[in-house]
């Protein structure tokens, strides 16, 4: 079980329309709930983001660098650690 902080949290709470057409969390306690239940990760650079695609087989039609960040599932917690969230 992965534990989320609240920068993660927060992030998640801010960015999720990204990934979702409408809102699945309303509070930190119903966005670490979610988290855990889809399995999502917090990885600490932008290689890791890229190896966790890597490692799950997830086609990213070619998109290298910074291009990966783009991706939905991507969230940027904005103190170098990426969320992975997989809708």
């Amino acid at each position: 079980m992965h534990e989320f902080d609240d920068a993660v949290l927060e992030c998640f709470l801010k960015k999720q329309l990204q990934l979702f057409p409408e809102p699945v969390a309303d509070s930190l306690e119903s966005a670490e709930s979610f988290l855990e239940d889809c399995m999502a990760i917090v990885v600490n650079s932008v290689d890791e983001v890229i190896e966790f695609f890597e490692e799950e087989g997830i086609d990213m039609d070619g998109a290298v660098g910074d291009e990966i960040l783009e991706a939905d599932e991507v969230f940027d917690i904005g103190d170098g650690r990426y969320l992975i969230v997989e809708g």
